[in-house]
């Protein structure tokens, strides 16, 4: 391309965020480095590019690059980078962006605080959101939401409503939709049916706070955590809307948890409809079949989804240690300390069986095969790979703290209890739903997710 014009600094950064978003990168990164005069706009838009496309690290590449060039970061620099952070999951590289922050004078902004402490919160560290948010001397109702949010992610109910009721009460900080959402989420995750129904009723009278479809997954999440499917289902057919694709998958997991088939698959055929391509709700449904013993269905929708060529995604967990983050997967053992792993798992076992009596639960194992494969099956779960590595190389005095890409299965739900008691340590797990924190051998959830 010639430039002419291009050479106008605004025009070229305009541009590189105009490719970045329709997925160029290669354009990006061409037109970045013939820019003559790269102003800090410049690096703040490559940043966010490479985080468009996938490619986090390279972003904090940038932000570091861009420093070391004599670019002072700003607002937009730093709510990029703190972005780029969650991405990568990197707690230690947070902590060293936000000492960054305090000795730029950027510990009294708004947005980046609360950003901030979002972040933390995201990557497991509820404790550090909390001081974070005390720090802000008059917090605005995104930052209270911010805060209660990570209370909902954790699976603090009680908190979150403690932390509601000071904010409206106390303060005088008007709630908006968002912030109820999160309050009725978190509700949902920690099973307050009564306090859920309660701010559902409330939110409009009380509030002027109307109603709107993420208000009702939340809701049909609820109730359906709790057993009252039947309940959850007259819901989604009052509501005064057209149910999305979240309210019938609220009701779909809820029917995955209590085995209900014929629910099940009403809210799977919805589903179907609205999101034609998403394998996850074809899994769930095969999932409800084959823990019912109805195999043949569970095959029929398997073979559903590979005719629409979709696949299913590994289990993947993920843990820092040593500035890098490590990754395991399923069935797994490249990785260079797989033969220590293989038999810190292998002791994990025996002692759940000798101190505790544990069995394999195997049930969790939705496959129609031997209970010895089974067994094998699941003593391979990519979180169990990396809990034994947590093990190993975090220290007693720091949690284990891990994100998986799926929902944490029954058995590694138990197996992540038992160390926290028997090894006396603390394990923080994120899947594609929420937290859960292990200590002495029960969990935040209480087993309800």
């Amino acid at each position: 391309m010639k430039y002419g014009v291009l050479e106008e600094v605004k025009v070229v950064n305009a541009l590189i965020n105009w490719y970045g978003k329709a997925g160029d990168l290669s354009s990006s990164c061409k037109l970045f480095e013939d820019l003559s005069v790269k102003n800090v706009v410049s690096w703040n838009t490559m940043i966010v590019v490479y985080l468009q496309n996938g490619l986090a690290e390279e972003g904090l590449d940038c932000f570091n690059v861009s420093r070391t060039v004599g670019n002072k970061a700003d607002q937009a620099a730093f709510l990029a980078v703190l972005r780029v952070c969650e991405a990568i999951g990197a707690v230690k590289v947070a902590q060293g962006i936000h000492g960054m922050i305090l000795c730029c004078g950027f510990n009294a902004n708004m947005c980046i605080t609360t950003a901030l402490l979002d972040l933390y919160a995201k990557l497991g560290r509820l404790e550090d959101s909390s001081k974070v948010f005390l720090e802000i001397i008059s917090p605005d109702s995104v930052a209270w939401t911010a805060m209660l949010a990570a209370y909902a992610t954790h699976g603090y109910g009680r908190d979150a409503i403690r932390h509601f009721e000071l904010m409206v009460d106390h303060y005088g900080i008007s709630p908006d939709h968002v912030t109820f959402t999160h309050l009725l989420s978190a509700c949902s995750h920690s099973g307050l049916v009564d306090e859920g129904k309660h701010y559902f009723e409330t939110m409009l009278e009380r509030y002027r706070v109307e109603p709107r479809l993420d208000h009702y997954s939340c809701m049909v999440d609820l109730m359906g955590r709790s057993g009252f499917l039947q309940e959850a289902y007259g819901l989604i057919k009052e509501m005064p809307m057209e149910p999305s694709s979240g309210v019938w998958g609220a009701l779909l997991g809820a029917c995955r948890v209590y085995g209900d088939t014929k629910l099940g698959k009403e809210a799977a055929e919805r589903l179907f409809e609205l999101e034609p391509c998403d394998g996850r709700n074809y899994i769930m449904l095969a999932n409800i079949y084959s823990a019912s013993g109805q195999w043949k269905d569970a095959s029929r929708v398997r073979n559903l989804m590979k005719q629409k060529g979709l696949v299913r995604a590994s289990g993947c967990s993920y843990i820092e240690h040593g500035n890098k983050i490590h990754k395991f997967v399923v069935g797994d053992w490249s990785h260079p300390e797989s033969e220590k792993i293989q038999k810190k798992l292998k002791e994990i076992r025996k002692k759940m069986k000798k101190e505790l009596g544990y069995k394999s639960r195997t049930e969790f194992v939705l496959h129609d095969v031997d209970e010895d494969v089974k067994e094998e099956m699941i003593n391979q779960h990519s979180e169990k790979i990396a809990m034994a590595f947590g093990l190993l190389v975090i220290s007693p005095m720091e949690p284990i703290i891990i994100r998986k890409n799926l929902r944490i299965c029954g058995d590694c739900h138990e197996t992540a209890k038992a160390i926290s008691l028997m090894e006396e340590r603390r394990l923080i797990i994120r899947d594609s739903k929420r937290f859960h924190h292990f200590s002495e051998g029960s969990c935040s959830c209480r087993d309800y997710w």
